[in-house]
């Protein structure tokens, strides 16, 4: 028999939730956001702000998402495109294109001309790649 103090109950704690974590997940839980400049654009066009705005929220589960998990999607997508002949591999790398271009858009504000010319010409590449597979 056990004894019981004043106040104590024999239900368990609950656990607080900390900054960072999930209860009941033991420690692994969602990453919070990074801190630093917001996430829109200061002065931004009414277009570019809808698609900021539209954007905020599959951006947030791509950052909650493990670090690896993004680039192997992105590799498998790519692989996937250029192992099927025809408009099916094509249609892989377009979607793969279409990502890299919102990615490519929501960044653009934050990149030098260097980043610039290398997104424009990596999107280019795959809809190169999407052509000639298109045409297989």
């Amino acid at each position: 028999m056990t004894s019981k103090r004043p106040g104590q109950s024999r239900q368990p704690r609950q656990q607080q939730a900390r900054p960072g974590r999930q209860p009941g997940r033991g420690g692994r839980g969602r990453r919070p956001l990074p801190r630093g400049q917001a996430l829109y654009t200061p002065d931004a066009s009414p277009a570019r702000r809808s698609v900021e705005q539209a954007s905020a929220r599959p951006l947030a589960l791509l950052y909650q998402l493990p670090v690896w998990l993004p680039p192997v999607l992105a590799v498998a997508l790519l692989i996937a495109g250029l192992a099927m002949r025809g408009p099916a591999g094509a249609v892989a790398l377009c979607a793969m294109a279409a990502v890299l271009a919102w990615l490519a858009f929501v960044s653009w504000p934050a990149l030098g001309s260097q980043g610039k010319a290398t997104r424009v010409l990596a999107i280019a590449c795959v809809l190169a790649l999407a052509g000639w597979q298109a045409t297989r």
